[in-house]
């Protein structure tokens, strides 16, 4: 997964729909679904990162732990079934045969779910937590 992380392909337009809305429901938010059910799923340090205007590929990325291998697949697995059942179709998931690391692209939101030791090492909410500044070079 190492150097692929963040170089996603385009996906095909009816792939994910960026929005439920076209059945007419009123329907929660991509990224407050995506934290109730990582919330339901007992995810541990659950952080969300606002990434809007830092980089191209989402508006949020949400990095999370599970407590092993099997917890961390558990948590990936529940996430694509709701992300399914609320409308939003399939989602990109790499690293799930493994579940050391398990990245889920919904779109507007990407998913991290780690394992604690392979999320300490990696350490990447802190940095899409930094303050990039334009004027910077």
């Amino acid at each position: 997964m190492g150097g692929r992380l963040f170089m996603m392909a385009a996906l095909p337009e009816n792939s994910l729909s960026a929005s439920p809305a076209a059945s007419g429901a009123a329907q929660k938010p991509l990224i407050d679904l995506i934290l109730d059910v990582l919330d339901d799923a007992k995810a541990e340090e659950t952080v969300s990162v606002d990434i809007a205007g830092k980089s191209s590929l989402a508006d949020h990325m949400v990095v999370t732990s599970g407590r092993s291998h099997r917890h961390v697949a558990a948590v990936a697995d529940q996430l694509i079934t709701a992300l399914r059942d609320n409308g939003y179709g399939k989602p990109r998931v790499e690293g799930l045969p493994h579940a050391d690391w398990v990245l889920v692209d919904a779109g507007d939101v990407i998913v991290h779910i780690f394992r604690p030791e392979v999320r300490e090492f990696y350490n990447i909410e802190k940095m899409w937590q930094a303050d990039f500044s334009a004027d910077q070079h």
